[in-house]
């Protein structure tokens, strides 16, 4: 496929916390400390009939229409209170979760310290620890794979110009700003979705001289579903979602849904945008969260059956051992070893800790997180598809299952057994 530039939940960093809220629009109130019920939120509206919709529908903007008879909208405390009370609709606020990370290197930002130095200064990792794990080659200078497949990265967006990215982009699309997708935007002013994007397919820019992703021959479909603080909507997520399993059917194109985000509750919009997605035949790959090492902490929409929930490990002593991470969250014990996939199950494991990529600023950055793990097992997921492209996206994950080798556990129970409630069935690579 030709190369065409165009240009809430929270990020899973470690040391993240996750905090459901509901968010409110900052309105400012009278001199009573009374706003009158003015201020807006955010809320889901499903009517029982599809025309009670079609009424409701001329009395409020409609941002996105998820299901047959569910919208989204923004209305105020005193219209909220009264739909409420009619039986022909039921309505929930749509919950955000904010971000509190730690995530960030000491060496942080060492790479560009001034957006003015990113055409001089290149990356000092050129093949980052974890790429050259799952490729399992410690003398690796370049990575291939990728061509033809979709890697969809829903986060905070992505610097489609960043030399290492530049040449992979073929959408770009923000879903916090408006009722359809924003083309030719999607900004990234936090540096979390353009660190996840270069760790999936950054190609080395075009003097071979940055960072190389797992799959640097796949297309990189950058959405914007986070605001700038790491945060957001998950009507927009769930949006974006089956945009994207849209966008692939639409196209005749083999798609993989990159997630690093979510939270500790289980979200309906978001949940039936995944099985829809799914159902169309897209890979949706997930962070776990970081929330380990207890068992039972997995995040949505990692934790539903059909995402790939994906585990953090580090490089114990930069000696190839490899441990999942402590921050890294667990599934079930009682689950382990039947090999079967369930609600709340991790899937795959993938480094995590430490990783170097692409940074907003047109520079580098290391970070640590299943949001780190995430995007190597999606560039994993590309490389195979690519070179297999017959399998369907369950015969894809069958595969990935398939190819993975158990790791040490850190902390917790037990050891793994190839399908454990730490690593899941192991680390997949590519050989």
């Amino acid at each position: 496929m030709k190369k065409v530039k165009s240009t809430l939940l929270s990020l899973l960093i470690a040391g993240s916390v996750i905090n459901p809220v509901y968010a409110t629009a900052m309105d400012s109130e009278d001199s009573s400390g009374n706003d009158g019920g003015q201020e807006k939120f955010r809320v889901y509206v499903e009517a029982n009939k599809k025309s009670e919709k079609s009424t409701l529908k001329t009395q409020y903007s409609v941002r996105w229409e998820l299901t047959e008879n569910g919208f989204s909208t923004d209305m105020n405390e005193k219209q909220f209170e009264a739909l409420q009370k009619n039986k022909n609709y039921t309505v929930t606020k749509v919950p955000i979760v904010t971000l509190d990370t730690i995530g960030l290197e000491d060496d942080s930002m060492v790479e560009n310290e001034t957006l003015d130095l990113v055409t001089s200064l290149r990356a000092s990792q050129q093949i980052p620890w974890g790429i050259k794990a799952i490729y399992n080659n410690d003398t690796l200078t370049s990575t291939t794979g990728g061509s033809d497949i979709n890697i969809a990265v829903l986060d905070t967006g992505v610097n489609t110009s960043h030399p290492d990215l530049v040449n992979n982009v073929e959408q770009c699309k923000d879903f916090t700003g408006a009722t359809t997708p924003i083309n030719n935007s999607c900004t990234d002013r936090n540096g979390h979705g353009t660190h996840v994007a270069g760790t999936a397919l950054a190609d080395g820019g075009s003097d071979q001289a940055g960072v190389y992703g797992v799959a640097p021959n796949a297309d990189l479909w950058a959405y914007k579903v986070l605001l700038d603080s790491g945060s957001g909507y998950s009507d927009d997520i769930a949006a974006a979602i089956r945009h994207a399993a849209d966008q692939a059917t639409a196209t005749g194109t083999k798609t993989i849904i990159s997630m690093s985000l979510g939270s500790s509750a289980n979200n309906s919009l978001i949940s039936s945008a995944v099985n829809y997605a799914y159902s169309k035949g897209v890979l949706i790959v997930a962070a776990a969260g970081n929330s380990g090492y207890a068992q039972g902490t997995i995040g949505y929409p990692g934790a539903l059956p059909n995402a790939i929930a994906v585990a953090a490990l580090e490089n114990v002593q930069q000696n190839g051992t490899y441990r999942v991470a402590d921050y890294s969250s667990r599934g079930y014990i009682s689950t382990a070893g039947d090999y079967v996939i369930q609600e709340g199950d991790i899937e795959i494991s993938a480094p995590g800790s430490s990783v170097y990529s692409t940074w907003y600023n047109g520079g580098y950055n290391t970070i640590s997180g299943t949001s780190m793990a995430t995007p190597h097992v999606s560039g994993l997921a590309a490389k195979i598809w690519a070179e297999n492209p017959s399998l369907s996206n369950t015969q894809l994950r069958s595969n990935l299952q398939a190819r993975a080798q158990s790791v040490d556990i850190k902390g917790g129970y037990g050891a793994a057994i190839g399908d454990d409630y730490a690593s899941g069935f192991g680390f997949a690579r590519v050989q």
